[in-house]
């Protein structure tokens, strides 16, 4: 199955890294005294120093990580790669493929009978769909083939929410450890507070590392689970497809009715797409209600 790089993930996360960083530097100048209303502002790169601190980093970052560590075992820390290369190249889910190719299955089922299509599950790259029509040729039991595919679901589904648990909770640690550093900072400020010049490397920590955290949370980790949950659809809404087509065919539905069965399962503006695709804008029974409500043209009658 064909990878394509995500331009959207790999633009917003330039775009806020961008947009922060900017932020941070742009520096408003000093009101003119002959235009009080005119503002203009400078870019001073110095203004990053001010938004690093070690111990901010050791918090917040550190402190999440290693929660993450206790929480979770090192199978899940070995997917992160795969993780990140499922956000940046996903692959490639085209739900019309499927219905096509399941169509064009049912049609063959239905005129030279299941066995027919060995022959093209040796062609197919798709494992789930090779793994349902194969069975369909072995003869396995519906109810058998029902209850395969139905579990492949679930367990995908169970196996995908496992995998962004890494994620969700890290995007929960983030900012909780963001508050941990903020109150440190506030206890050895108040502890010191005779002690002028620690006042503000104190209050500094205080404050990065609600700053380290609130980024952690909101850049990285909630933006990653996401982008996996719609990965993860993308996915499943395609299995499903297979799963309700390989039933079908195995009970010899019409190709026609199961087209229109498989279209069905997608969303709306997936079905309306597709529907354009296939030459008719609307289904049956839209077009049957609209040709209902349609008003009925007098004719004049000539005097």
């Amino acid at each position: 199955m064909k990878r394509k790089l995500d331009l959207m993930t790999v633009l917003g996360l330039a775009l806020a890294i961008i947009l922060i960083v900017g932020s941070i530097m742009l520096t408003q100048d000093p009101v003119d005294a002959e235009n009080p209303d005119k503002k203009t502002y400078s870019i001073i790169v110095g203004n990053l120093k001010a938004f690093y601190d070690l111990p901010s980093v050791a918090i917040t970052i550190g402190g999440t990580f290693a929660t993450l560590m206790i929480m979770f075992p090192m199978s899940q820390f070995a997917k992160i790669p795969k993780h990140l290369k499922i956000l940046v190249m996903p692959r490639q889910y085209r739900p019309e493929e499927y219905i096509d190719k399941l169509v064009e299955e049912a049609k063959k089922a239905r005129i030279n009978g299941l066995l027919s299509l060995e022959a093209d599950i040796e062609e197919m790259s798709d494992a789930f769909l090779k793994k349902s029509l194969q069975m369909l040729v072995d003869g396995v039991d519906a109810e058998v083939v029902k209850t395969q595919l139905e579990s492949a679901l679930d367990n995908l589904d169970e196996r995908h929410s496992q995998e962004r648990g890494i994620y969700d909770k890290g995007a929960a640690l983030g900012p909780a450890f963001g508050m941990v550093g903020t109150l440190i900072g506030l206890i050895n400020m108040l502890k010191n507070l005779q002690d002028v010049a620690s006042v503000g490397p104190n209050m500094a920590v205080a404050l990065i590392t609600t700053f380290y955290g609130t980024l952690l949370a909101n850049v990285i980790f909630a933006p990653i689970s996401n982008k996996l949950r719609v990965r993860h659809e993308e996915e499943y809404l395609c299995m499903r497809i297979i799963c309700e087509g390989a039933q079908a065919i195995q009970a010899g539905t019409n190709p026609k009715l199961l087209q229109e069965k498989l279209v069905n399962i997608l969303p709306e503006y997936q079905r309306k797409k597709l529907a354009a695709k296939l030459g008719s804008g609307e289904s049956e029974s839209e077009a049957s209600g609209k040709k209902e409500k349609a008003p009925k043209k007098t004719v004049k009658k000539a005097s």
